[in-house]
């Protein structure tokens, strides 16, 4: 919890220590907290072969320069908590995968950060260094082998601060004194190093505040940046992807559930402003679901008692992510109910219906419905006929609100609810077909299938779109698809 913010801090008093530029210190500032944008692009991807990637903070204190360390990390992470031939199985995957599946995450994440940068409006500036921040210092990182000082200080610094953090937490300071001095040379700049250990009691004192986030906001060198109406909606669309990025079941979740939320306020008869606290409600109303991992969303059978609380634990996460923001809260607010019920046995507050307002009914029934367009691990993708009797159905229960479920099926034949680009950077009809089903998570042999084509045909169009697109990775394509409205009423059955 608010690691990235810790990090944040750490790298912008460490800046100040060493007597930096206000341009240098505000890239500091703005790359530690786009320094990590891009991880729920690899989260499956770490998932299937670790098992649960929310444990692998913990590897940073394993030195990549010493394979004893290494291996303990291997085999004391991968698959904790499960059963030992579960465990075991998981742990074969993670020596399997080699160093190499660490590069891919790296490039993966690098793409896909710039992405979101780029849709953010960060100058070309930081754009360009975020494809520097997993380079090393001996020039053995990617994508492009940088070493030395040709990386730029304020990446320096972040890559130090981000690890010195996790280390500082889990095992004291003078700890990451000590792993900060194993990797200079290799990892860090070894004059970084050199002062950070000097000072380091006294960077890490300053992390101790009452409000992280206050303390955040208080440190931004320069004058503050204060987003337009056009520019928060921006950043909450960012906010939406980062979130459905986290699984390929979830691609473009959120931006229907929030468009089909907006017209279904406004059928109901709600004012305007109603129809856009519920769209930008529906915009971020799954973020709650990073602090879950991918394993437990993509596990194809039952989950166990506790897998299904850590899934109910995910609309708190959302409120308490939104919770310090003045202007986030009340969505926050708002979006940590979408999946109450009428009846009390929704969660995770279990609100029975008198204490359930119109705007948090709508939400509910935009939600329910566009999840059953969905596929997910354990169910194959409803027809819309099908998704609207069970949307129905719950209302005839008193699970959901009936008038709300109406108003919800009602918008969704009308022309406004599919708001999909039309061909984009150039693509064929045929490129756009394959391109869904990428975002979707289906391989090659899959869309083959499916398109009634050969998988050398597949290739043929995926390389096409990359090059179209300007992308290199399935991850930066899917980000690609829910920007350009791509995978709204898409029918992957």
């Amino acid at each position: 919890m608010e690691w990235v913010i810790s990090c944040c801090l750490l790298g912008v008093h460490f800046s100040e220590l060493l007597g930096l530029s206000e341009h240098d210190r505000r890239l500091t500032y703005y790359l530690s907290l786009l320094r990590h944008i891009g991880c729920t692009s690899t989260a499956t991807i770490e998932a299937d072969v670790f098992g649960d990637e929310l444990n692998l903070t913990a590897g940073l204190l394993a030195d990549p320069k010493n394979p004893i360390e290494s291996l303990n990390f291997l085999l004391r992470t991968p698959g904790k908590g499960q059963p030992l031939m579960a465990r075991l199985h998981i742990i074969g995957k993670a020596l399997a995968a080699g160093p190499s599946m660490k590069e891919e995450v790296d490039r993966i994440q690098c793409e896909v950060a710039i992405q979101f940068s780029r849709r953010l409006s960060f100058d070309f500036e930081i754009q360009s260094i975020l494809a520097q921040v997993f380079e090393r210092w001996d020039g053995r990182g990617v994508p492009n082998h940088v070493k030395g000082e040709d990386i730029v200080l304020p990446v320096r610094i972040v890559q130090l601060a981000q690890d010195m953090v996790i280390v500082q937490q889990m095992s004291g300071t003078q700890e990451a004194i000590q792993v900060a001095k194993k990797r200079a040379g290799y990892l860090y700049d070894p004059d970084l190093v050199q002062i950070f250990c000097e000072h380091a009691d006294g960077l890490f004192e300053q992390l101790n505040m009452e409000s992280a986030w206050d303390a955040l906001l208080t440190v931004e060198p320069g004058t503050p940046i204060l987003l337009s109406e056009e520019q928060f909606n921006d950043a909450l669309l960012a906010m939406a992807d980062f979130a459905d990025l986290k699984s390929a079941y979830f691609s473009g979740h959120s931006r229907n559930v929030a468009l089909l939320a907006r017209l279904a306020a406004l059928e109901y008869g709600l004012p305007e402003s109603d129809a856009e606290l519920l769209w930008r409600a529906g915009l971020v109303h799954d973020i709650g679901r990073v602090g879950v991992s991918a394993g437990i969303w993509n596990k194809p059978g039952p989950l166990s008692e506790s897998e299904w609380e850590r899934v109910r634990f995910h609309p708190y996460l959302t409120e308490r992510i939104l919770l310090h923001s003045e202007t986030l809260a009340p969505l926050g607010a708002l979006s940590a109910l979408h999946h109450e019920r009428l009846d009390g046995s929704g969660y995770y507050r279990g609100l029975p219906a008198e204490m359930q307002s119109i705007v948090t009914r709508i939400l509910v029934a935009a939600d329910t419905y566009q999840t059953k367009l969905e596929a997910r691990p354990h169910r194959t993708a409803l027809p819309p006929s099908a998704a609207a009797e069970e949307l129905r159905t719950l209302a005839r229960m008193g699970k959901i609100d009936a008038k709300a479920t109406d108003c919800v099926l009602r918008v969704v034949g009308q022309a406004g609810y599919s708001n999909r680009s039309a061909a984009p950077a150039g693509l064929s009809q045929r490129e756009i077909e394959v391109l869904r089903l990428m975002a979707k998570g289906f391989k090659k042999r899959e869309i083959a299938e499916r398109l009634v084509i050969s998988i050398k045909t597949v290739d043929h169009h995926i390389q096409h779109i990359y090059n179209k697109i300007g992308l290199n990775t399935r991850a930066g394509a899917a980000l690609f698809a829910m920007e350009h409205h791509l995978l709204n009423d898409i029918d992957v059955n």
